[in-house]
């Protein structure tokens, strides 16, 4: 009876140096600093602000007194394309079926009902949208004008649980924000090394982040830019998922050895 009641500790003593293998470390983000009982603060460099291009396609909302006019003005927001489809979190990621808006022309001008071309390159979409308010005022009493990007889009690849292309709906999001749409990394994600390719003036820049670290919040890809590819590597050994269970026998029959020598010993 001595003996037995000697089991249990060593036995949890046995698993709980098996569990210990895994180091917690290497999957907490956001490490260093001072604890949750004396926060720290951070500063985040500006969150960059996209000026239109050529090419762009607009969202241009006009809303009024005057039903009639709102319906012609913001007719091209309500007709649709076919476009491709692409994987994602709904709502976030890009749809079968997706705005046609107002494209950019070669000219840097859109061509809005009523009042007919407005130049708006190089101008952001706060700039663009009190030029076309002054435009429309011509026309209808107090209206109130919302333009954004509708083609603006980044793509995550590799080690997430939902890749795809999404789109990136304002100039304020960030890294974690686009890593969570695709629906953080899998296990098998490398976070120390998260991968960025940003397109600047068709030269490819190519950036990486750790994850774990805070100072990827001083980071210049702490915000997502339009284009912007995120790719997570694998961490080496990678395995499927068949593989994995494959894996897991060896640890599962350690752990059966272990109790049956320890069982043999204390119950002779």
């Amino acid at each position: 009876m001595y003996h037995r009641k000697k089991i249990l500790p060593l036995l949890l003593i046995a698993v709980a140096c098996i569990s210990g293998c895994v180091n917690t470390k290497e999957f907490v983000y956001f490490q260093g600093g001072n604890t949750a009982s004396n926060p720290s603060y951070l500063e985040t460099p500006p969150a960059p602000v996209a000026k239109i291009t050529q090419g762009d396609i607009l969202a241009i909302t006009v809303s009024s007194l005057n039903e009639e006019s709102n319906q012609i003005l913001n007719f091209q927001n309500i007709n649709t394309l076919q476009m491709s489809t692409f994987p994602g979190q709904s709502g976030g990621a890009m749809g079968a079926r997706q705005p046609l808006g107002y494209r950019v022309d070669s000219t840097g001008n859109v061509v809005i009902p009523f009042i007919g071309k407005q130049f708006v390159k190089d101008l952001t979409l706060m700039q663009a949208s009190d030029k076309i308010k002054t435009a429309v005022e011509v026309y209808l009493k107090e209206p109130a004008v919302n333009v954004r990007f509708l083609n603006h889009k980044f793509s995550v690849l590799g080690e997430v649980n939902k890749v795809g292309t999404y789109n990136l709906l304002d100039d304020k999001t960030t890294l974690p924000e686009a890593l969570a749409m695709a629906g953080d990394l899998s296990i098998y994600g490398k976070r120390d090394s998260i991968t960025i390719i940003r397109d600047l003036h068709g030269i490819r820049e190519v950036g990486t982040v750790n994850l774990l670290n805070r100072e990827i919040f001083n980071s210049p890809y702490f915000y997502v830019k339009n284009g912007d590819v995120i790719y997570v590597q694998p961490i080496k050994g990678k395995v499927t998922s068949t593989e994995q269970r494959v894996q897991l026998v060896p640890i599962f029959t350690g752990i059966a050895t272990t109790i049956a020598v320890l069982l043999n010993i204390f119950l002779k």
